[in-house]
C-alpha cells in the first residue's frame, strides 16, 4: 500500500462543502489524497507543477482541476514557480452531496459524465476557467452557505460542458475506468489490463473479437481515438507508475514485469510520456511523506 499522505478535509456531517481560498508565496504540501471531491483553482502560478496520479505537467497562469477524490494522489508543487502572491481556491465536498437519482436525471447528466472522468482528475481549458472566473472570484467571500452551494452548482454545470476538458491521470495508474464503451473495445481493454506484462500481438487482440488486425485496428481507434500500441504503452506506464509509488521493487524488477523487456527503453518512454525518469518519479513521491 502506498504511504502517501491520506487527508480528512474539515467538512463536518452537517456542512455540504468547505471553500477555502488562500493567497501563499510558496507550495509545501505533500502529494496527498482523501475520499472527498475537490475543485482547485489557482492563479498567477506559472511554472508550478501539478501532480494528478501519474500526471506531471508544469501550468501557466490559470489552473482549474477537479479530482474525484476515491484515493486518487494529488498535489501542486513550486517548480519554477517565482510568483510572489498565488491565489488558490479549494472546494471539497462529499461525493454524496448530490444523489445519484438526481445525478441521473436529464438536467444533471454532464455533471455525472464529468464526475466520472474525475476519477482521473479533470483539467479545465482556458476558455471555461474565463467562463467560471467571476464566480470562483466571489465564491469563498459569499456570506450565505446556500448561495455558495448555488455558485458551487453553477461553477460545476459550465464546467461540465466544457468540450476542452482532458482527463489526467492514466486509468491503470488510478485504477479505475471511467465512461462506457463499444462492447469489443472494453472487452480488449480487460484482456490487456490482465496480460500487460505478455507480450499482446495485434493479431492475437483481434481474434479476441473475432476482427480481422486491420480492421480492428482502425475500430480501436476510432473508438479511443489512439492507437492499439500507443495503448498498451500507457497501461504498462500506468501499471510501472503504481508499482513505483506502491513497492520497494527495482526499477528494472518493474521494468520487466510491466511487459517492458529492456531498461534503458523503459527509462526513455517512461521519461518521454511523465517528463520525467522512473527514479524521479519515485522520489516525487516518496520524498515528502508525511505519516499522521
Amino acid at each position: 500500500m502506498s504511504n502517501v499522505l491520506r487527508e480528512t478535509p474539515p467538512i463536518s456531517e452537517k456542512d455540504c462543502f468547505y471553500i477555502v481560498e488562500r493567497h501563499k508565496s510558496e507550495f509545501n504540501y505533500p502529494i496527498h489524497s482523501h475520499e472527498e471531491f475537490e475543485l482547485n483553482f489557482i492563479e498567477h502560478c506559472a511554472g508550478v507543477h501539478r501532480v494528478v496520479g501519474d500526471s506531471i505537467e508544469e501550468v501557466g497562469d490559470y489552473d482549474l482541476v477537479l479530482v474525484a477524490g476515491d484515493g486518487l494522489e494529488h498535489a501542486w508543487q513550486q517548480g519554477n514557480c517565482t510568483s510572489p502572491d498565488v491565489r488558490e481556491i479549494t472546494i471539497q465536498f462529499s461525493s454524496t452531496l448530490l444523489d445519484e437519482r438526481l445525478l441521473d436525471r436529464n438536467q444533471f447528466s454532464s455533471i455525472r459524465k464529468m464526475f466520472e472522468r474525475a476519477r482521473l482528475g479533470v483539467a479545465f481549458s482556458m476558455g471555461a476557467i474565463m467562463k467560471v472566473y467571476s464566480v470562483m472570484d466571489g465564491i469563498a467571500q459569499q456570506k450565505s452557505g446556500f448561495e455558495q452551494f448555488l455558485a458551487m452548482l453553477r461553477v460545476l454545470y459550465e464546467l461540465s460542458l466544457d468540450p476542452g476538458a482532458r482527463t489526467l491521470a492514466s486509468s491503470s495508474f488510478a485504477q479505475k475506468e471511467t465512461g462506457r464503451e463499444s462492447r469489443r473495445v472494453s472487452k480488449v481493454k480487460e484482456y490487456i489490463s490482465a496480460h500487460f506484462a505478455d507480450d499482446l500481438r495485434l493479431e492475437d487482440l483481434a481474434a479476441l473479437v473475432g476482427m480481422t488486425p486491420s480492421a480492428f485496428s482502425r475500430f480501436f481507434k476510432q473508438h479511443t481515438s489512439r492507437t492499439l500500441s500507443d495503448y498498451i504503452i500507457d497501461i504498462r506506464l500506468g501499471k510501472a507508475a503504481r508499482m513505483l509509488v506502491d513497492t520497494s521493487r527495482s526499477i528494472g524488477e518493474i521494468s520487466f514485469a510491466c511487459g517492458f523487456n529492456n531498461l534503458s527503453n523503459f527509462n526513455r518512454i517512461f521519461k518521454a510520456r511523465r517528463g520525467c525518469t522512473p527514479r524521479d518519479f519515485r522520489t516525487l513521491f516518496t520524498k515528502s511523506r508525511v505519516y499522521v
